[in-house]
């Protein structure tokens, strides 16, 4: 797949973006956050995301070494994105597949990651 644009957002609405992102890569994991929330994941470049409403709306959650800023709507729960950094420093964002408009997850040839043993 390539690079292509796409509009997503938490389950009421409250929390809405576009981002730009390759969905060839989506991993799914089996970590403790991970497993139980469902996630199939693809990463950006923080330059390609744009959040378009409900900054206000978000609750942050960090757990294990905290590196990773879990995003969630206060109303809904929903967490359709979160901010982290790669190893070289540079920002990426999670983005939460779930939670794109016109994408269907499960068809997604997804890499399964063990996130549980790391």
């Amino acid at each position: 797949m390539k690079l292509a644009h796409y509009e997503g957002s938490c389950q009421c609405g409250a929390v809405s973006y576009e981002v730009d992102v390759d969905l060839g890569n989506t991993i799914t994991c089996n970590c403790s956050r991970c497993q139980r929330m469902g996630f199939v994941l693809a990463f950006t470049s923080k330059d390609q995301f744009t959040l378009k409403s409900g900054e206000q709306q978000l609750s942050e959650y960090l757990f294990n070494n905290k590196a990773i800023r879990h995003l969630f709507c206060k109303t809904c729960g929903v967490e359709s994105f979160a901010y982290g950094n790669m190893p070289d420093g540079s920002q990426t964002v999670a983005i939460n597949v779930n939670c794109l408009a016109g994408v269907e997850p499960r068809a997604l040839n997804s890499q399964h990651v063990n996130g549980r043993d790391m």
